[in-house]
């Protein structure tokens, strides 16, 4: 009976979410905003009632009333200040979406993103309250939402839904609990900001002095051979010849991601900037970045920035520069796995040899495929990857895996066709609203290349809709296409009354 209680309220929590995004009214928003808020930490609590963490709490009950009270206190300073300042907002919520804190939970680790989760609750707040006053009692109709956000915000209740029948549904609670209605309430936040050039300028430089401070402490790790976190990358690093560091990350390809994408922010500047003392000072962080990146021998992050910087230099000088370079790289990529594949110690037509060059993923991504055509329309349940996995390779629990390192696999087994189709869409439109008019823009453009370098990391690594990076990116570059698109609304309108089309844009006008 829990079990079907607790599922029904994650079903209404991802609604709730969704909700505070689509709804059609400004109130109807901020009402759906607030019971998410409300519901999300009660199905958490409901969750771990009898695990013995909350055995703890319960034995010293007046002193967990009295934090949580502290805590509750403290959030609402943080949204007041973030109501009277809403420019910190924004710079807050970027500052900490790096920042994981390692919580054991039910015998294991849980690397949760606490300090964004506390962004997230005074954010929320700071808007809905004033959104619940009186002045709002009219039912005011809220900005329409497009296509990205329907299909957006139906993919996390689908996830919700698709849990039903699932093997065990406590995976997908914690997606959801975690990562989706969080980050939704996010989007919803940052969507609303106005990104003035002064917000981005310091939202930027907040993240690039995090990406160098992680740097700095990779290159002590990899300088004394001594990392502070991750007990299985710790053992590798003994047995392997390489050394691969994370800095204050749980996972190497995790901290070259954020890397990665700060990087490819930084090369925009370089692209864009006209002041020499922008254009050395993103050349002295590139170098160190750089470096910091070699640090985590993540090939996936590797892969990541070279699509993010051919997207960026599509974007800033146009295809043809761009084409020949990429097909000259592929082809010389391939050329080299073909002629030269027994000195790289890979063989294409060997299994075991894909697998060990891929650290196991080959094997992982098999068996998702494996498990997509067992049951190809509606798959496995969301979450159910493991237990699924697990009964197919008959493997134990330490040995099965969450995912299949390849979010279209991952969503293939566990969602069918069906969830694929909405993963497929929402990369199409995500796309499309990212690319149009980044060209004449070069804050969009950047958002457009960590996108496509953040796709393709996720195409190798994993964690797509579970990064509040993706959200982030989303929201951000929705917030600048909206003066795009209000002027091309108004420009259609105008057309339509004087009785005639209107010509389509070459370059959007940039809007930083």
């Amino acid at each position: 009976m829990k079990d079907q209680l607790l599922v029904a309220g994650m079903v209404v929590a991802a609604a709730l979410a969704a909700w505070a995004v689509v709804g059609r009214t400004v109130r109807s928003r901020a009402w759906s905003m607030l019971g998410a808020l409300v519901l999300t930490p009660v199905l958490l609590v409901a969750e771990i009632w009898d695990s013995p963490q909350m055995e703890s709490v319960r034995d010293r009950g007046a002193l967990a009333l009295v934090a949580a009270a502290v805590g509750l206190a403290a959030m609402g300073a943080l949204a007041l200040l973030f109501a009277r300042r809403p420019g910190v907002l924004g710079v807050a919520a970027l500052a900490a979406l790096p920042f994981r804190v390692p919580i054991q939970s039910g015998g294991s680790t849980a690397n949760l993103l606490v300090p964004l989760y506390v962004v997230i609750g005074a954010g929320a707040l700071a808007w809905l309250v004033p959104r619940l006053s009186a002045r709002y009692a009219g039912e005011p109709p809220a900005e329409r939402s497009a296509a990205l956000e329907w299909v957006l915000m139906g993919a996390i209740v689908l996830y919700a839904l698709q849990s039903i029948y699932a093997d065990d549904s406590t995976k997908a609670l914690e997606q959801v609990v975690f990562f989706y209605v969080p980050f939704a309430l996010l989007f919803a936040v940052l969507r609303a900001l106005e990104w003035t050039p002064r917000r981005l300028a310091w939202g930027g430089g907040a993240l690039v002095v995090l990406a160098l401070v992680f740097a700095g402490i990779g290159f002590w790790e990899f300088q004394t051979r001594h990392l502070l976190l991750n007990p299985k990358v710790i053992a590798s690093n003994q047995v392997e010849e390489y050394f691969r560091v994370n800095s204050l990350f749980f996972d190497p390809n995790i901290y070259g991601r954020f890397l990665a994408l700060v990087m490819i922010g930084l090369a925009g500047v370089l692209l864009w900037a006209k002041r020499p003392r922008s254009l050395l000072a993103a050349i002295a962080a590139l170098v160190v970045l750089w470096g910091g990146l070699i640090t985590t021998l993540s090939q996936s992050s590797f892969a990541a920035l070279l699509v993010g910087l051919a997207v960026l230099a599509w974007l800033r000088f146009g295809g043809k520069y761009v084409i020949a370079p990429v097909l000259g790289a592929v082809v010389l990529a391939a050329v080299i796995v073909l002629a030269f594949g027994s000195s790289l110690r890979i063989d294409v037509n060997d299994s075991d040899s894909l697998n060990s060059a891929t650290s196991g993923r080959f094997e992982l991504m098999e068996g998702g495929l494996d498990l997509a055509r067992e049951k190809p329309l509606l798959g496995w349940g969301s979450g159910g990857f493991n237990p699924a996995y697990r009964a197919q390779e008959d493997s134990s629990g330490r040995e099965a895996t969450a995912a299949s390192h390849t979010i279209p696999i991952t969503v293939a087994a566990e969602q069918g066709i069906v969830g694929l189709a909405v993963y497929v869409a929402l990369v199409v439109l995500a796309f499309a609203r990212l690319l149009r008019g980044a060209r004449g823009a070069p804050v969009r453009a950047a958002l457009a290349a960590g996108f496509a370098a953040l796709v393709l990391h996720t195409w190798l690594y994993a964690a797509f809709l579970e990064d509040p990076v993706t959200w982030t990116l989303l929201a951000l570059g929705t917030a600048l296409a909206l003066p795009v698109t209000r002027r091309e609304g108004e420009e259609d309108a105008a057309a339509a009354l004087n009785g005639h089309r209107r010509e389509p844009v070459v370059a959007a006008r940039p809007v930083t």
